[in-house]
């Protein structure tokens, strides 16, 4: 038995169940008795800490002390990891761990993990997910991701939507953002229908269909949702569609400009997203004959063993 938390501890028991003085106990268990009776207090910029991991926690369920970190040193505060994770684990906001299961590659050749995104603007990916107001009617979500940023391109929300509402969102992204070279998605019909895939082939760009049954080659796209679930969807109560398209519209953006990714080295996907673009920049100016070396950037930190997207 070592430290005196435990110790203490000990010394109440032999009190409580022997009917034994504390000098006798503290003798016993070796306990100093001014250790016995210091009572710790709890330092004010210690309770101020405390108070925004509070906070960070209700805000973001699925965070770590890792993100917190992250969050709180953008915010200003000068802290240290270590005492982040000791605070973090002392008011018990770990989040509990999930099992990882080890997933194959996939059949299919346009999984994620067998042609993955090299540049911005390169994939696309969306899948619907699916809520309800609070008189019970369905609100049908569309998320669309960029997956070399993990941006969320749009989050838009309907009763109802078929593959005239997916053309019409992807006409009005297109129109902005310009055209991606790929859209990957699983075999719903509203994605695997002729009219989409006519779009598609008439703007230039082609699709990605992952193998059914196999949500696991799609995983940008699951991981986001996800998120969205767990930060956003499982926390509000929608009363109408109209607040659910006003909240969603709160939430995208708070996802791209103020929560950091843990992918990104806890930038926010806008943040890498501008930072690319101006690496890009800096690399196309470059006189051809110039001695310095090209800019280099590091994107994603995992082996380079599956094939790129050609």
């Amino acid at each position: 038995m070592v430290g005196p938390a435990r110790k203490r501890a000990a010394v109440g028991h032999l009190q409580e169940r022997l009917q034994t003085s504390e000098r006798r106990a503290c003798k016993v268990v070796a306990q100093p008795r001014s250790t016995q009776r210091y009572r710790g207090r709890k330092r004010e910029k210690d309770a101020m800490l405390v108070a925004q991991l509070h906070r960070i926690s209700r805000e973001r369920p699925r965070a770590g002390y890792r993100m917190a970190a992250a969050i709180l040193r953008r915010e200003g505060w000068e802290v240290n990891r270590k005492r982040v994770q000791r605070l973090w684990r002392q008011e018990g906001l770990k989040v509990p761990r999930r099992q990882r299961k080890t997933r194959r590659l996939g059949s299919s050749e346009n999984s994620a993990q067998r042609r993955r995104a090299t540049r911005l603007g390169e994939v696309w990916s969306y899948d619907f997910v699916f809520d309800q107001t609070e008189d019970g009617r369905r609100l049908k979500w569309l998320p669309i991701c960029e997956e070399f940023s993990r941006e969320s391109l749009a989050l838009e929300v309907e009763r109802e939507m078929d593959h005239r509402g997916v053309i019409a969102i992807l006409e009005k992204l297109v129109a902005e953002r310009g055209a991606p070279a790929f859209l990957r998605s699983d075999n719903g019909p509203e994605f695997i229908a002729r009219a989409v895939q006519e779009w598609i082939q008439a703007r230039g760009f082609s699709t990605l269909y992952i193998a059914p049954g196999s949500p696991w080659e799609n995983p940008y796209s699951e991981s986001f949702n996800s998120r969205l679930r767990d930060e956003f969807l499982n926390r509000e109560s929608f009363a109408s569609l109209l607040e659910a398209k006003v909240l969603g519209k709160q939430y995208r953006h708070d996802y791209n400009h103020h929560r950091p990714h843990s992918a990104l080295a806890y930038q926010t996907p806008v943040e890498f997203a501008q930072r690319c673009l101006a690496a890009a920049s800096a690399t196309l100016w470059l006189p051809p004959d110039s001695a310095q070396p090209a800019t280099t950037l590091t994107i994603n930190p995992q082996p380079e063993t599956q094939t790129n997207l050609s």
